[in-house]
């Protein structure tokens, strides 16, 4: 039997909480990177051992993160970051924000791709990737860094600094409904 695709190098301690906005979505993308270094890990470990317990296993985890956790992510900053930004009206501000909203739509759009192979993994039907596999993957992959420092240098700050104590609770607030949390 294989060895364990294992994330415990991957793993970090306990999330600030919802009265840290910021800092929740910052931890995201931590969780962002350990879930794409998963699959790096799963990619790696597919041209050793195929589809077995534990790639399927892998496949499950990464595609549960994106098909669950990802999208609320995203809309916490569609809802949250970006609006203060485009109403503060700076141009170099509006272009930042327009640019990560059209990688959330590629995002969307290529994880569709990804999704399909991770779930022939997971259906034990893919135990190599051929080029076009890793390409898709690629595709998805790829973007993600960039993306995250920009949000995380450029956007976050900006709007956080437009942010009072109160916005910030009730920004805390919406994110835990949409998550049932309250």
């Amino acid at each position: 039997m294989s060895q364990p695709i294992r994330m415990s190098s991957l793993v970090s301690g306990p999330a600030p909480g919802f009265e840290q906005p910021f800092e929740m979505l910052e931890a995201c993308h931590e969780r962002v990177q350990r879930m794409l270094a998963l699959l790096q890990r799963l990619r790696e470990h597919l041209s050793g051992h195929g589809a077995d317990a534990n790639a399927r296993q892998a496949a499950r985890d990464v595609m549960r993160y994106f098909d669950q956790a990802a999208p609320q992510h995203h809309r916490d900053e569609e809802l949250h970051v970006f609006p203060p930004l485009l109403a503060q009206g700076d141009p170099a501000t509006l272009v930042l924000v327009r640019r990560l909203q059209r990688d959330h739509l590629q995002m969307e759009a290529r994880w569709a791709a990804a999704r399909e192979v991770l779930s022939a993994v997971e259906a034990g039907s893919l135990g190599a990737l051929a080029p076009g596999h890793e390409a898709a993957l690629d595709e998805f992959a790829n973007p993600y860094a960039d993306h995250i420092a920009a949000e995380e240098q450029l956007a976050y700050p900006a709007a956080a600094a437009l942010l009072d104590g109160d916005a910030l609770t009730a920004m805390g607030e919406e994110m835990m409904r949409r998550r049932g949390v309250i």
